[in-house]
């Protein structure tokens, strides 16, 4: 969609005013062009989105140019872990990139608050914009933590954004990281401060900060994980409204005049909106700004030259990542990939089997892969290797569960990842068309990070049965019998032990308000931390797959692999 703006000289000449708006959300960590990860150039990042904005406040005035930041920006990559736990005496990198940028808003995401009150409370107090969140409540006062929303001037324009963010957080973190807090049901909350905006602020121009995707996710009683949809169709007087949190690209324009726009991730893209205003005649009272047109688009900025200022402005910062990330932790034998965790047991979840039933002793590891398509390769390892062996900052838990509720848990993440096969010809794996441009799923029906397999016990997983009984636990690995009427540890990490992806509460059954009960065990670092010891102790490491649980029958599974393990991911 082409986007129509006037000049200056225009806007002076017609009594009209035309505001560009620019969104950027799940940064994660993309601020500069390489990817301290996998160690090699990387598309997007801020600093080509920096030129994009700076071209556009060249053309049409800094003052007609308005930039919104919509959450997640605190993790990703290892330049966020570096500056939010190992640098901490200095200034937060991210809340520098803010401020350099010159953006006008930040919203709060689900990630930011994964940081916990010590990163996330420096870095408000560090940004020079209003940072939002209408709907994160303080328990003490009742009021929000941050500011609800922020009025912005321009050009006698009132234009307001309001932010707010997904209030599924207690089903993900721990409530140390958010102590003091609750999040209220979005769609009230629009409606609640929709009526300020409008009433008391007499704002021209509203605007909606969410960082909730456009629909599904989790869904319980009191709230939905991802509504921005629903606030569109119900909460009317939003003229439009920027999201994220699904990391998938969006642009709509609702029958009843929302615009509705989701850059995807990764500063890749930006969602960019205009809108055109006539001004209000000054001798008229009481008279508003009339909207005249509006539109918007997903724009790639991967193709904008990178912005040379605002690199040399972070040249030490990024020598000083790119000396924690070159450290050499130890050696891999042999190489590591995540897609093999697809397809059955594999060494690169099963590694982190093995430090889950090291560190904590328990007698059964839950586990998925994290990342969908990265590999350690044999030879040196370094510290960036950490960031794709354990892509975010969960710590260790240990959980009682009975036997049955392990098998339950089980059962549910294998009804989301595999298929029931009614004849050899069919998939395996569980996929869906639709998703194979869905960043979080590729090609899976579900989630993968939610794909959770265990260490611990021998089982396997018959693909011919249906849903709620392809899991036959056969013994522990160790050779004692599994009992599914009796007690034990379970090791998992804090995000599925808090009831992240809801195996615990739809699969194993049991209430989200008992898990706190549950839990035995938090570990006091992130297990990232303790992987990096791991290797460090270990020097020289041969990782392998444990084997100890399988798909059958073979018969069909085998062929059904090979197919599709070749369809999603070419080999």
């Amino acid at each position: 969609m082409a986007l129509w703006c006037l000049t200056s000289t225009t806007m002076a000449d017609s009594n009209t005013v035309t505001l560009h708006f620019v969104e950027t959300s799940d940064v994660h960590g993309a601020f500069f062009p390489y990817d301290f990860i996998e160690r090699r150039p990387m598309r997007g990042t801020m600093v080509r989105v920096s030129t994009y904005v700076n071209k556009l406040r060249k053309e049409h005035g800094e003052g007609s140019v308005i930039l919104l930041e919509n959450g997640d920006i605190l993790q990703g990559q290892p330049s966020c872990y570096y500056t939010n736990y190992v640098k901490t005496d200095e200034k937060n990198l991210a809340a520098e990139i803010v401020n350099y940028m010159k953006f006008d808003a930040a919203a709060f995401g689900n990630h930011d608050v994964e940081t916990g009150h010590a990163v996330y409370d420096k870095w408000i107090s560090e940004v020079q914009c209003p940072t939002l969140g209408a709907n994160i409540i303080n328990t003490s006062s009742g009021l929000p933590y941050v500011k609800p929303y922020t009025i912005l001037h321009r050009h006698d324009v009132r234009i307001a954004v309001l932010g707010l963010l997904t209030p599924a957080i207690p089903n993900w973190l721990h409530e140390n990281l958010w102590s003091g807090l609750r999040f209220e049901e979005m769609v009230a909350s629009a409606r609640k401060w929709i009526k300020v905006l409008k009433e008391q602020e007499h704002a021209d121009i509203i605007i909606g900060l969410f960082h909730s995707g456009w629909e599904g996710g989790i869904a319980t009683p009191h709230y939905l994980e991802d509504c921005s949809r629903q606030i569109a169709e119900e909460v009317e007087e939003f003229d439009i409204i920027f999201y994220g949190h699904d990391h998938t690209e969006n642009q709509v324009h609702m029958d009843n005049g929302v615009l509705c726009l989701d850059p995807s991730c990764n500063a890749q893209k930006v969602a960019h909106a205009t809108i055109t205003l006539k001004l209000p005649d000054l001798a008229a009272k009481n008279n508003r700004c009339e909207i005249i047109s509006k539109s918007g688009e997903v724009v790639d900025v991967t193709n904008e030259e990178i912005d040379e200022d605002m690199m040399k402005r972070f040249q030490p910062q990024i020598d000083s990542i790119r000396a924690f990330t070159e450290r050499q932790i130890g050696t891999f034998l042999t190489a590591m990939r995540s897609r093999d965790a697809f397809f059955g047991s594999a060494a690169f979840v099963d590694y982190i089997h093995q430090l889950q039933l090291e560190h904590t002793g328990a007698d059964v590891s839950f586990n998925a892969p994290l990342q969908f398509n990265t590999e350690v390769k044999a030879g040196p390892v370094y510290m960036s290797d950490m960031f794709k062996l354990y892509r975010y900052e969960n710590s260790i838990y240990v959980l009682r569960m009975t036997g049955k509720e392990i098998r339950k848990h089980l059962e549910m993440s294998y009804d989301q990842w595999v298929n029931t096969m009614t004849s050899p010809s069919d998939h395996i794996m569980l996929l869906a068309d639709r998703s194979w441009n869905d960043k979080q799923r590729m090609g899976f029906k579900n989630l993968t990070f939610n794909f959770d397999s265990a260490a611990g016990i021998d089982y396997e997983v018959d693909v011919t049965k249906p849903d709620g009984q392809k899991v036959r636990i056969l013994r522990f690995s160790d050779g004692r019998p599994f009992d599914e009427d009796a007690w034990y540890r379970v090791a998992m990490n804090s995000y599925r032990g808090n009831g992240g992806g809801e195996l615990l509460v739809r699969g194993a059954g049991i209430p989200l308000d008992s898990i706190p009960s549950r839990i035995e065990y938090m570990s006091e670092r992130d297990q990232r931390y303790y992987l990096t010891q791991k290797i460090e102790h270990e020097g020289k490491v041969r990782p392998s797959a444990l084997n100890n649980w399988h798909f059958v029958p073979a018969k069909w599974t085998k062929k059904a692999i090979e197919r599709d393990r070749k369809l999603i991911f070419g080999r």
